[in-house]
């Protein structure tokens, strides 16, 4: 698949699907394009932004899921302890909620864009929810 457009706040980003390590996650996040919602930063999880997604019935399991992302990893928690979101680390995380340690999905990688991110986590941090949007690259 092409890669995808992030348009978070007034930054652009760029990220590959994880479809060799991800596939179902990568399927699934296909159907939902062009995605666009708001993203708030994390309480519970450092340097970290997240799109909560509520009761949003994915069907997924657990594959490629980690606690720990790293810098410009986009996470899919598919529901079960918390509620279903999105987590896209900028800097130091540890995936978590009010009911402790999550796992997610890790299916997205920013390749384009990593010198913005601090800077667009931060945004979100002091200035509130900004508009965000997923989309194929063309």
């Amino acid at each position: 698949m092409s890669p995808i457009r992030i348009s978070a706040g007034p930054f652009q980003f760029v990220a590959r699907l994880e479809e060799e390590k991800a596939p179902k996650t990568c399927r699934k996040f296909a159907e939902l394009l062009p995605f666009k919602n708001q993203v708030i930063h994390c309480r519970w999880s450092g340097e970290a932004v997240w799109i909560p997604l509520g009761s949003f019935e994915t069907g997924l399991g657990f594959e490629n899921h980690t606690s720990y992302p790293s810098r410009g990893d986009i996470l899919l928690y598919p529901g079960g302890l918390s509620e279903t979101e999105i987590l896209i680390a900028y800097g130091s995380s540890c995936f978590a909620s009010k009911m402790g340690q999550l796992a997610g999905n890790h299916f997205l990688t920013i390749t384009e864009g990593l010198e913005n991110l601090e800077e667009f986590g931060k945004r979100v941090l002091w200035k509130g929810a900004q508009d965000i949007e997923f989309d194929i690259k063309r």
